[in-house]
């Protein structure tokens, strides 16, 4: 049985690890949860599960979390807090649900802790992926991509050499906004935004997938897990989302990872690896003449993803400067203080002001990621 901590299990991608232990309780336990603000949902999931640690990083939430669990036990809080569940001693795998570059520590204290890390955060990649990397190479620390794209790309490439690889193809349903008019995005409401066709997600990654900035981190968090070129990396577009992605070898054969479009499966992975157990997940059915058609994204219209592929290319801290205006720019979107179409204006402003630190350190990392943030807020909100 293994011993599981979930960081961000408040959320779509830690919701969904619980229903997956839930549903498979003789072959995982939880021993750890975290959350960011929600103390009341914190609470119903430890009654369930039973955790020896809980961590909030809203301090002010505290006392709910506490009124709310009905019962005296340790509560960590703050980020050093969801650090230390990261790094608990009994835990034998990690899953990273947090969203945001606030997960850059956690994630360093379970590599500290030669855990093994179920990662469904890209931000920590695209803004510290060399150095997140390098220290899991060296610590013996391993990291199982969530993400259902890079998730395939592991299950495709797992166990071959890294020189085989010609080239790898990054799947997308092409978002909520595939078939509308770019002269109509400012008149769509939020609601419209956040009405993802096929998965359910959380706002912040919604929004990312309208804008498309998603797929373009996504690139740069490939770059960085697997280590490819990003002249490697092409995205498609693949409206039915049973192909999660594919990889294309050097003899030019192609291998792909298809399951239905269920946020479980990559979870269930991560879990369970190396072993595939039996699992109660749904199946696809390839009869009834479904059809699987691909299309290359139109960056004219979406921006956003040219700006990532810019980013890789140039690195350093590009990355991270790109990833913090992104992050608040939608945050900004949500609060209703930006229009739709700002957030990559806003993004691409960032951008084109970054002075690149080449080999950056990771304090110079969060530097850039907290200057950004706040040179977005100004630029947008005018304090």
């Amino acid at each position: 049985m293994k011993k599981v901590a979930i960081l961000g299990s408040t959320g779509s991608v830690g919701q969904n690890a619980l229903r997956v232990i839930g549903a498979h309780g003789d072959k995982f336990r939880v021993v750890g949860l975290s959350a960011g603000k929600n103390a009341k949902l914190l609470a119903r999931q430890a009654k369930k599960f039973r955790p020896r640690l809980l961590a909030l990083k809203d301090i002010s939430r505290y006392g709910e979390l506490k009124r709310g669990l009905g019962r005296p036990g340790k509560v960590l809080t703050g980020t050093e807090g969801i650090s230390e569940i990261a790094s608990m001693r009994e835990a034998d795998i990690v899953v990273v649900a947090m969203s945001g570059t606030e997960s850059i520590m956690p994630v360093i204290s379970a590599i500290r802790a030669k855990k093994v890390i179920a990662l469904a955060n890209k931000e920590s990649i695209v803004s510290a992926g060399r150095i997140i990397t390098d220290m899991a190479r060296t610590r013996g620390a391993r990291i199982i991509p969530v993400d259902s794209e890079h998730s395939s790309i592991f299950q495709c490439i797992d166990g071959k050499d890294a020189g085989e690889i010609h080239r790898v193809f990054l799947m997308g349903s092409g978002g909520p906004l595939k078939n509308v008019r770019p002269g109509m995005f400012d008149r769509l409401k939020p609601s419209r935004i956040l009405s993802h066709p096929v998965w359910k997600m959380g706002k912040k990654i919604t929004v990312d997938s309208a804008t498309m900035m998603n797929k373009g981190l996504e690139v740069i968090e490939a770059s960085f897990l697997f280590a490819l070129a990003v002249s490697k990396i092409e995205v498609l577009l693949h409206p039915e989302a049973i192909i999660h992605s594919m990889v294309e070898f050097t003899d030019g054969n192609v291998m792909a990872n298809l399951y239905y479009p269920d946020m479980r499966f990559p979870l269930f992975y991560a879990l369970s690896y190396p072993k595939r157990p039996r699992s109660r997940l749904p199946r696809i059915k390839f009869s009834g003449g479904k059809k699987i058609s691909f299309e290359k994204p139109d960056t004219k219209k979406f921006p956003a993803l040219e700006l990532c592929y810019r980013a890789a290319k140039k690195g350093g801290t590009y990355p991270a400067c790109l990833n913090a205006a992104n992050e608040e720019a939608v945050r900004l979107y949500l609060e209703g203080k930006l229009n739709f179409t700002g957030i990559t204006k806003t993004v691409g402003k960032m951008f084109a002001r970054h002075k690149k630190v080449a080999c950056p350190s990771l304090d110079e990392i969060l530097a850039v990621d907290r200057g950004t943030k706040e040179e977005v807020r100004r630029l947008c909100t005018g304090y």
